[in-house]
């Protein structure tokens, strides 16, 4: 399991590189600016006559004058599907991806079992995730100590715990879709989706009130976002982590009873449909092997 490992994330260390440095810039860009753009005169203003339906999706944009505000909405709040893409595309390819290449049988003819196999990548990819959100940390955390952005670094750590919770459990999602969809593209790409039009919904839920009953069973509601600053929802985040562990089980379910392709994508497996054709139509039709 752990030579398993320690090749996700060889595998991986091309996008921890290319995602770490892409928000350590933006991390140091918005640090800087913080300064600057709290001090704009009659910014509270101008941000007062933007319209509801815009606010409604960056929470209280009245608080972006604050630390906890303004890293909120300036980067907490959008970070979910950003990051969002990495999480829903290394969970599909975990196992499917070298299932298409035709590789996954030659890797299996070694002595590691599927346990092994699966318990080596997803530990891979949790721990690839971490790394990025880890630089994504110290972006924050290193250069605030020469602004007014008055917090500290354990305070700058909280809020990335609820995004890893929220990344670990689409990109788990999208593992299970990449074991029952024909690809890991379109795993990657539903669990991705799923994730934009929860982030979406709960904006939308901010302007309709009947939506508010259908965003609480989404992911996103239990989301804390900036606000974590203050103190982390253990509960909560401990929710998040608990539907990961259930996605990560039945993952590992489907992939001990599936039997590996040699390459390409899969196709839509309808197994009682076919049986029922069977009946119908006589012993013309034969089983898939």
């Amino acid at each position: 399991m752990f030579s398993e490992f320690k090749h996700s994330l060889r595998r991986l260390r091309g996008q921890i590189i290319g995602w770490g440095i892409g928000l350590a810039i933006y991390g140091v860009l918005m640090v800087s600016l913080f300064d600057s753009i709290v001090g704009i005169e009659g910014f509270e203003q101008l941000i007062a006559s933007y319209p509801p339906e815009i606010m409604a999706f960056f929470g209280d944009f009245m608080a972006i004058t604050t630390p906890i505000g303004y890293i909120d909405i300036y980067y907490f709040t959008y970070m979910t599907f950003i990051i969002g893409i990495f999480a829903a595309s290394a969970g599909a390819s975990l196992v499917a991806a070298d299932e298409e290449k035709g590789i996954l049988d030659l890797v299996m003819a070694h002595p590691i079992s599927r346990t092994s196999l699966f318990l080596g990548r997803l530990l891979g990819f949790m721990t690839a995730t971490a790394v990025i959100l880890l630089i994504g940390w110290l972006s924050w955390a290193i250069p605030s100590g020469g602004t007014d952005l008055e917090l500290t670094w354990i305070e700058f750590l909280r809020p990335f715990l609820p995004l890893y919770g929220v990344l670990i459990l689409f990109g788990t999602l999208a593992a299970v879709l990449s074991l029952l969809l024909p690809s890991s593209r379109s795993a990657g790409a539903l669990s991705g989706g799923l994730l934009v039009a929860n982030f979406l919904l709960t904006g939308l839920a901010n302007i309709n009130e009947d939506l508010k009953t259908i965003v609480k069973y989404t992911p996103l509601n239990y989301y804390q976002g900036g606000d974590a600053v203050r103190g982390i929802n253990w509960e909560w985040l401990g929710g998040m982590l608990a539907v990961s562990a259930v996605f990560a089980l039945i993952a590992w379910w489907r992939f001990q009873r599936r039997d590996i392709r040699v390459g390409g994508e899969g196709g839509w497996r309808l197994p009682l449909v076919r049986r029922r054709a069977l009946r119908k139509h006589g012993s013309n039709l034969k089983e898939p092997a």
